[in-house]
């Protein structure tokens, strides 16, 4: 494994909660090359012949075991889109652990666009996480466009995290996924941009087999004078159930854009979308004052709980 500076280890600290390399399988790509790579006996790495991403395959049965792939970039002006496929065999239960911290101190943009697709098997369950991060004094932009395919077997079970609190000046995350009969999908996606920080989230999940479910959920701050557009849509091809929310605390001269649409195209699809963008209440503001906190630290409490 290649020896990692302060700024990249912290960077793996705060995408992927390492404070040392991880047990089991990893692939960890710093500046868009690998810093180190392990497989195990279950949960096999392969790296794409043009460098530029990776095959993972996980075998049928295997249980309580992770693979982390995170990716850190400290070099200004660096641009790269990595492709990574995740094959999850019948009856695996995982956690795949990503994301991406950028430190740019230079006046160059920095962007990294990872394109992830899960392939997975009957009765399979996946927790993924995925966190993004920016950091660095540096003119140039923090920009991370992650785009997601997911394509769930029957009585499969996929939980995603997806994580945005910190320094990315745009971000494009688009996610897909296609369910068959009795298949799970659970979303919880938590932003917060500031300045003049952009952020699109799109979601377009498709129900297509009896039984299936989807509940997608986005919590977010838009501060300053940044934006944000939610767009989420849940197409239901056969009886099955699906919600979508979007909660959000709108704070200075901020803007936030919810679209989330339903498709029912089943007799039997029960859809429902919920919408709520809001300031903070006074009253909770007075409430924590009084308990001996300045305005500004009111409100970072009440920000800090509302994303967790």
């Amino acid at each position: 494994m290649l020896k990692l500076d302060e700024i990249q280890k912290r960077l793996l600290k705060e995408v992927a909660d390492l404070h040392k390399v991880p047990e089991g399988a990893y692939n960890i790509r710093s500046n868009g090359q690998s810093a180190g790579r392990v497989s195990t006996e279950n949960i096999e790495i392969i790296p794409r012949e043009d460098g530029q991403g990776l095959t993972v395959r996980i075998k049928p049965g295997t249980k309580n075991e992770s693979v982390h792939i995170p990716v850190v970039m400290t070099q200004t002006g660096l641009k790269e889109v990595v492709y990574n496929d995740f094959y999850v065999g019948e009856g695996a239960d995982v956690t795949i652990v990503a994301g991406c911290g950028i430190d740019n101190c230079g006046s160059q943009d920095s962007e990294h666009d990872g394109i992830h697709r899960f392939f997975v098997g009957k009765n399979a369950k996946v927790r993924y996480v995925e966190k993004h991060y920016g950091s660095g004094e540096g003119s140039g932009k923090r920009i991370l466009n992650p785009g997601t395919e997911v394509y769930q077997e029957e009585g499969s079970s996929v939980e995603m995290e997806m994580v945005q609190i910190k320094g990315v000046d745009d971000t494009n995350r688009t996610t897909t996924a296609e369910l068959a009969a009795g298949a799970k999908l659970v979303v919880r996606e938590r932003l917060m941009t500031h300045g003049d920080q952009k952020a699109l989230s799109t979601y377009v999940v498709s129900m297509n087999g009896e039984g299936s479910s989807a509940d997608v959920v986005s919590r977010s701050v838009a501060r300053d004078t940044s934006y944000q557009k939610f767009d989420a849509k849940l197409v239901g091809n056969a009886a099955c159930s699906g919600h979508t929310e979007c909660d959000s605390i709108i704070m200075d001269k901020g803007k936030i854009l919810a679209v989330p649409a339903l498709e029912a195209n089943d007799l039997d699809a029960a859809l429902v979308h919920e919408a709520a963008i809001g300031k903070i209440a006074g009253d909770q503001i007075i409430k924590l004052m009084t308990l001996g906190l300045t305005e500004a630290e009111a409100e970072e409490q009440i920000i800090n709980g509302f994303l967790k």
